[in-house]
């Protein structure tokens, strides 16, 4: 099977300062990837680089898929002027590409983009304006957008923020169910590996500049992170969770987290 998601060599630099360089990364179809990785080290920029709006200083990268990329972004507060409704903002990740409804036809999009709101628990507000809505409620909305045009090829950055536990877990799952059905690849920026942790099957672990590539079990060690971080790090794993703790470091490039708390 080749890869769908191919980075050989890449590297990413803002002037004085590098990213990362010489990343080599295949993806396989179906394969679930959590990209972890401090404050500023270029998690949000990798996927950047993939949906083409962020050129790389070095390297090449290609996704092989005949779909749209399907994209969740961070979690931002919309306008509560804004008035499209929920159900119109996933229905513009079916065909917002492109003018019409194309060969399969209103009735058809009616009912691929009401699945994709069910999946998603937002059945109840689907019809409001998404203005209104609270962010857990918009992020569920974004993850329907991001799936109802059936992808090859996953992108999301931060899918969970502003999710409550039960829809973490929910959201989860639809993402897993997703790509084992479909042969989905999913790239999945967290700064809670917790909530993911079974399904993931590699992570990619950024820090300064440095990586790691490779199952949970060989990337979240002390002995990895602490030669990442260059600093003494202690990772433990308590009733089936990951917990690392240390020096104070940021964990995600939205808001601060310390090494001392849950890394899950």
């Amino acid at each position: 099977m080749s890869p769908i998601v191919q980075i050989s060599r890449a590297s990413l630099a803002f002037g004085p300062r590098t990213l990362w360089s010489g990343l080599d990364l295949d993806v396989e179809p179906g394969e679930f990837v959590s990209i972890l990785g401090p404050n500023g080290s270029g998690k949000t920029s990798l996927l950047k680089v993939l949906l083409g709006l962020q050129p790389l200083s070095a390297g090449t990268w290609r996704v092989r898929s005949d779909r749209p990329v399907g994209y969740v972004p961070q979690q931002r507060a919309m306008q509560e002027a804004l008035t499209l409704r929920g159900v119109d903002l996933v229905g513009l990740g079916l065909d917002g590409h492109r003018w019409g409804t194309g060969l399969r036809g209103v009735r058809e999009r009616r009912r691929r983009v009401a699945e994709a709101i069910e999946a998603v628990g937002a059945q109840s507000y689907a019809k409001s304006p998404v203005g209104r809505l609270s962010g857990g409620e918009q992020q569920r909305l974004r993850v329907a957008q991001a799936l109802v045009g059936e992808p090859e090829v996953l992108l999301c950055d931060e899918p969970l923020l502003s999710l409550d536990l039960a829809h973490q877990q929910a959201v989860s799952a639809l993402i897993d169910a997703r790509r084992r059905e479909a042969g989905t690849a999913v790239l999945f920026v967290t700064h809670e590996l917790n909530p993911i942790l079974s399904y993931v099957d590699r992570v990619l672990y950024l820090v300064d500049g440095r990586f790691r590539i490779g199952k949970p079990d060989e990337v979240m060690t002390s002995a990895t992170l602490s030669e990442l971080y260059r600093t003494r790090i202690e990772v433990l794993r308590v009733g089936g969770q990951i917990h690392v703790a240390g020096a104070q470091i940021a964990l995600c490039e939205d808001e601060p987290h310390h090494l001392d708390e849950r890394v899950s």
